[in-house]
């Protein structure tokens, strides 16, 4: 009969690696678990021609950049994987020329400026009709792309900030590093009217319009709060732009496994809040 749905059916269809956009899937998942369900787990349809730019700045990342490049690679989203190397010293130059192809791009910085300076070229060199930045570890999942896209291919949102403190689960890690985002997010909310819980999040999701419209100069990680000033700022004539946040999940990394951010960045991150929010 059509239109019908088998127990043996069912199974078979969901053991497929089908891309989210597959009509097929789709509608048999809207049909056994409804639409209002499939879209609170994130099932939804992805636009015919959509496509998705991964933005990934990397310094020293030969241990992880490779199973980070798999799993972004593995999301059954239409995509490109833009890489910048920040002029790392260690192996991760070799082991990006390998992973060069049609779907990953790799831009070699000429020298060491950080990670602010990496987006900027990153962002210059995505086509994509909506810009995600991933970072080089495996700190965040990229499984959870779909969750971070859906408000804005449903219409209801230009920028996405994925949080690790609404409820998602967390590796147990640094008190004061806790301390220290929570402490810049309420001072970055203070100056830009925002109601962020996390600021200083790297899951962050824009139209290619939004970006087109700000000029970045922060080259270290004082990228988060200069782009979060910038993107709440009110544009002459124009509405602001819908910011949503998505829960995610966090798996943080120690010192000794390469975490790199330091407090003389919370005090760059400090500097940044201030001058963002009274000057360009």
């Amino acid at each position: 009969m059509p239109g019908s749905i088998n127990g043996n059916g069912i199974a078979e269809v969901l053991r497929r690696p089908i891309p989210v956009s597959s009509q097929e899937r789709l509608t048999l998942l809207h049909q056994l678990l409804g639409e209002p369900a499939c879209r609170q787990l994130g099932i939804y349809p992805i636009p015919d021609g959509f496509k998705l730019s991964v933005v990934i700045p990397v310094y020293n990342e030969e241990r992880w950049i490779g199973e980070v490049v798999r799993r972004v690679q593995a999301v059954p989203i239409p995509k490109e994987i833009v890489i910048v190397d920040d002029c790392s010293t260690d192996n991760t130059r070799n082991l990006l020329k390998q992973l060069e192809n049609s779907e990953v791009r790799v831009f070699y910085q000429p020298c060491n400026q950080g990670k602010g300076a990496a987006l900027r070229r990153g962002f210059q060199e995505a086509t994509g009709d909506v810009v995600l930045v991933q970072d080089a570890d495996l700190e965040y999942d990229p499984a959870e792309y779909p969750r971070l896209l859906q408000p804005i291919l449903e219409d209801r949102a230009d920028v996405v900030y994925g949080s690790r403190f609404i409820g998602e689960t967390h590796r147990v890690l640094y008190f004061w590093h806790y301390v220290a985002n929570k402490l810049l997010t309420m001072l970055s909310n203070m100056f830009t009217n925002l109601n962020l819980t996390d600021m200083e999040t790297c899951y962050k999701v824009f139209r290619r319009e939004v970006l087109q419209g700000i000029t970045l100069k922060s080259d270290r990680f004082g990228f988060e709060p200069e782009i979060t000033a910038k993107i709440a700022r009110k544009r002459p004539g124009q509405p602001a732009w819908r910011i949503y946040e998505i829960p995610i999940s966090y798996s943080g990394r120690t010192y000794e496994e390469g975490k790199k951010i330091g407090l003389k960045d919370a005090f760059n991150a400090l500097y940044c809040i201030l001058r963002y929010r009274f000057f360009d």
